[in-house]
Parts: structure tokens; C-alpha cells; sequence
């Protein structure tokens, strides 16, 4: 039988195990991991909704456009949908990114964790100007972060919300509150939403924007530091690089499940869910779906459909911020990659979570 254990250390072996779907004990549910039916079930919400009290993001922060359905969810994520678009982000983000990338570059210590020295403090500082949020140091808004996503996890593997997470939140909430004026976008937001909704929305969107891109830049220099082959691909030809980061997307999505409920009773490649049954599509798995990417355990910078990867779901829920995060990610990659004799440290931890998926820490070093 699979354990929680299991499933965070290494989950892709049950994954493929279940594949289209199966029942997982250890989490009280049935796990899609074939990507067709994936895209089936974020497709359909009025089938498998998120708008459930055992939503674990919703009981710690609260309802949002990531836990509501329907016209509740369109009119909460409305405000934010613009701001986000592709060509809006490369209007708006291209050059604050290429600097706070530069200015982390500029100071980092040789040997370092560039999870803690580049991928969070940039996560952070973008997330937080792309709201226009009051100044707070990123060590803060990484422990209130860290202690909401501990939280949420916890939720999602069964155990109550933490103190810690609600304290957390609490704290997140004065400071995205205290930032909300009429000329930005979550004073915008405030004109159809309440002072509690705009913050439920600004914390799911913080929370989002640091975990997918810490775990997007963390997880594609691992892939690429651990295959110096491909490295050396990537290296003789720059233009391959947007692919490889799709690529490592497909093998080690950030968040690597998400949760929706059945609102009906219904057969999923002849499994019979109940109304009420937790359906977990596991982007982790459909990213290994044989059917789709032959050979789906290798790591291949130039994988012609790489990009078909569900790492930021579909459906309505899809990610808001992937482009940013693409942005922020490409370039990041690319100035760590600029280092020179850059080397991974032996005996580097590979991506682990249950909810979240990520290395603990990318220990490197360099010429100096």
C-alpha cells in the first residue's frame, strides 16, 4: 500500500501504478493521473468543484478565485485576469526582473543555496511589486509563506490547520490590507470585493507566485545541473532553454496535485466516483502520461512536446501568473547558468513535497 511518505518522497511510481485513476488510500481519494482525463476533470467544475469546506487553501485563508466555482469564482478573479496576460506581463515585468535578478546575482555568496539566495527573494520582491504591496523584508514574507504552505499541506494529508499557518495568515492579512489604495490593483479589486476577499486573493496569488517560481527555477537548475548532458545542449545552444524549463516543468511541476470534489455521482475509466468523493488530479502524473511523452522518466531538453505539460492545471482554474513566472524563471536560469564553473554540491537533494514539489535547498558553488 502507498504511504504519505512515499507519495511525497517519490510519487511517480504510484502515480504510474493508478494510471488513468485509482483509488490511493493513503489519501482518502481518487488520483488522476493520466493527463486526457486530467484535462477532463479541470475542465468540468460543475462536476469536480474546488467550492468544498474540505478545500485545504480555503480553510486557511479563506474563500478565493482558487477555491470558488462558477460566477463566484469569475467575479473574484476578474481584477486580477488583465494584469497577468502575456503581453501585459512582458510589458510590465520584463525589466523590474531582469533588475532584482542582477541585483541578487550581484550579491551572492560563493558557495550558496540559491534556493534561499535567488529563487525566493526574487519570487518575493515580484510577487509583491506585481500587487503593490508595502515594503516588508523577504525573510518575513518567506516565514509567513512558509508556515501558510506547511499549513496547507498539513490539510491536505489530513492533519488540522496549523497555529502557526493561521498566525501566519493573520499577519499576511494586516500587511496586504495596510497596501490597498485606490490606484492599484487591489484597491481595483476592492471596488466588486470585500477588504477580506481582496486579501484571500492577494494571499493566493502570493502564495502561488512564490511557490510556483521558487519551485520552477529550483527544479529546472536541478534537472539541468544533475544531466550534464543536457546542460552541455542547453549551453551550445541558448535557444534551447525555454524548452528545457518546459521540460523540467513536466517532470517536477511545482504544485504537483490539486484537490477537486464530485458533485455527482459518475464513472471515470471505469471507476465508479461518488458524489462527494476527493478526486486528486496529480499534474505530476499526467506530465508522465506514456501515452502522451514516450520515454516520460527522461529528461530531454529537446522533447518536441514538452510544453504539453499541465504543470499550471486548465480549465478555469488555470495558473494566473505563468507567464510571470515563465519571465522570472527563463531569467533567473539563464544569469545562474552565466556563472562560471558553476557545479552543483555532491549529494544534493532531489524534489520532494506531497502538495508542493521542490528541492529543499540548491546548494552550488563556482569559479570565483
Amino acid at each position: 500500500m502507498t504511504t504519505l511518505a512515499e507519495l511525497e518522497h517519490d510519487p511517480h511510481p504510484a502515480l504510474a501504478a493508478v494510471r488513468p485513476v485509482g483509488w490511493v488510500e493513503a489519501l482518502q481519494g481518487w488520483v488522476v493521473s493520466g493527463r486526457a482525463l486530467a484535462i477532463a476533470v479541470l475542465r468540468d467544475p460543475e462536476t469536480f468543484t474546488v467550492d468544498d469546506p474540505r478545500f485545504s487553501t480555503a480553510q486557511v485563508v479563506g474563500p478565493s478565485m482558487l477555491s470558488l466555482d462558477g460566477p463566484a469564482h469569475a467575479t473574484h478573479r476578474a481584477p486580477f485576469e488583465s494584469p497577468f496576460g502575456l503581453a501585459e506581463t512582458r510589458r510590465r515585468f520584463t525589466r523590474p526582473v531582469e533588475q532584482t535578478v542582477a541585483e541578487l546575482i550581484g550579491v551572492l555568496t560563493n558557495p550558496t543555496d540559491l534556493r534561499t539566495s535567488l529563487a525566493g527573494p526574487l519570487s518575493v520582491a515580484v510577487v509583491a511589486y506585481s500587487l503593490g504591496l508595502p515594503q516588508a523584508s523577504a525573510a518575513t514574507v518567506l516565514d509567513w509563506y512558509t508556515a501558510i504552505s506547511d499549513s496547507v499541506t498539513g490539510v491536505a494529508a489530513g492533519r488540522a490547520v496549523t497555529d502557526e499557518g493561521a498566525a501566519a495568515f493573520a499577519e499576511l492579512h494586516k500587511h496586504v490590507a495596510s497596501g490597498i489604495d485606490s490606484d492599484g490593483l487591489l484597491g481595483t479589486a476592492a471596488q466588486g470585493l470585500s477588504i477580506a476577499e481582496v486579501v484571500a486573493n492577494a494571499a493566493v496569488l502570493m502564495f502561488g507566485g512564490i511557490e510556483t517560481t521558487e519551485g520552477m527555477i529550483t527544479n529546472a537548475l536541478w534537472h539541468l545541473l544533475t544531466h550534464p548532458e543536457q546542460l552541455a545542449l542547453v549551453r551550445a545552444d541558448p535557444a534551447l532553454l525555454p524548452n528545457a524549463l518546459e521540460e523540467s516543468l513536466r517532470l517536477e511541476p511545482a504544485a504537483a496535485v490539486v484537490d477537486r470534489y464530485a458533485t455527482r455521482d459518475i464513472e471515470l475509466a471505469g471507476n465508479h466516483i461518488r458524489r462527494g468523493d476527493l478526486v486528486v488530479v496529480s499534474l505530476a502524473g499526467a506530465g508522465r502520461d506514456p501515452e502522451v511523452f514516450p520515454d516520460p522518466d527522461t529528461f530531454d531538453v529537446r522533447r518536441s512536446n514538452a510544453r504539453r505539460h499541465l504543470a499550471f492545471a486548465s480549465g478555469p482554474h488555470i495558473c494566473l501568473g505563468m507567464h510571470l513566472t515563465r519571465l522570472e524563471t527563463q531569467t533567473a536560469v539563464a544569469a545562474v547558468l552565466a556563472l562560471p564553473g558553476l557545479r552543483l554540491e555532491p549529494e544534493s537533494p532531489a524534489p520532494r513535497g506531497l502538495v508542493f514539489r521542490k528541492v529543499p535547498a540548491l546548494n552550488v558553488t563556482w569559479e570565483a
